[in-house]
């Protein structure tokens, strides 16, 4: 396992970390004592940053997680939560207010048993005005900050314009990482055109769905996928060919997305302790590049970038 630090934080982690979305059931029912092992399994192949949400399964796997943490000691990982983007009962809802960022802040240490959050993001900004995120919802967190409630301060979004609108119009050193998923995988690397603009800011980078939600899977993608279906094809075509060599195009894909030294970690996420050494013993072996170059020849640089631009 590498590990790198994110931007001038000082928190070195590991190119592979884990995302907690999984303990939620986002994207099925879970288990939730084999659940909590795959925390620990985490831990013990060398991750040592976990990347969770109040979003994610409704306070769900905040709430695992927290049952995970107390018994893993608080100095062996970096802890990343977010606030803005909640539900109940299923029903998403959003608030990116002072009041409420703050409120949710203490809310999401209580679910998961620590004193202090590592890194705290404003949750997929996309869904808010991007100006109360630079006037209000920042500003709070920083506060925060300079209390030692929240270590370092970051924002997450599927459009890296909207990451760097909001860098461009907050004091320099309020933004210390940006989380960003969908961009830096197989079948869409548009990430690579901000790493410089990132780097010149000191601003660590967080990539997440190294599989493109499903997409570079044998399992395929969920009926909700956003892609068109010229590009899901062409993964599928991608998937035949890594598949015929023998190769799983997830181990492909995990393998790209780590790869790179630029991008400091790359988030994936499962509810399943097997998945998570599979992974980390994937990413261990040297890259067929070879195999790289004809995958994405088969999906094409029309469409890496073409269904997540916008």
């Amino acid at each position: 396992m590498q590990y790198r630090e994110i931007g001038k934080t000082g928190m070195k982690v590991s190119s592979l970390s884990f995302g907690a979305s999984s303990l939620g059931g986002v994207f099925h029912d879970i288990k939730e004592k084999e659940a909590i092992q795959s925390v620990f399994t985490a831990i013990e192949t060398g991750m040592n940053f976990i990347d969770v949400s109040p979003y994610y399964g409704h306070y769900k796997a905040e709430t695992v997680l927290g049952k995970a943490l107390k018994e893993i000691p608080r100095n062996s990982y970096y802890l990343s939560t977010k606030v803005g983007r909640y539900g109940k009962d299923g029903v998403n809802t959003w608030d990116y207010s002072a009041k409420r960022a703050k409120e949710s802040v203490y809310e999401s240490m209580d679910r998961l048993n620590i004193d202090y959050i590592d890194l705290i993001n404003v949750h997929d900004i996309e869904f808010a005005d991007l100006n109360q995120i630079v006037n209000e919802t920042l500003p709070a967190l920083v506060e925060l900050r300079e209390q030692g409630i929240v270590k370092h301060v970051g924002i997450t979004d599927l459009q890296l314009e909207n990451l760097k609108w909001v860098i461009d119009h907050v004091p320099s050193g309020t933004v210390e990482s940006v989380l960003n998923f969908c961009h830096y995988c197989l079948c869409d690397d548009k990430l690579a055109d901000f790493l410089d603009y990132f780097e010149s800011k000191e601003i660590g980078i967080i990539n997440a769905s190294p599989l493109s939600m499903g997409m570079l899977s044998e399992r395929g993608v969920p009926a909700w996928h956003p892609a068109p279906v010229s590009l899901i094809e062409a993964c599928k075509r991608a998937m035949e060919h890594c598949k015929a060599k023998n190769y799983p195009i997830e181990k492909l894909a995990m393998q790209f997305s780590v790869n790179n030294p630029r991008v400091t970690t790359t988030l994936f996420s499962t509810a399943n302790p097997e998945n998570v050494k599979k992974n980390v013993a994937w990413i261990e072996e040297e890259m067929d590049n070879e195999l790289v170059n004809e995958v994405r020849e088969i999906i094409g640089d029309q469409q890496r970038v073409s269904w997540a631009n916008s």
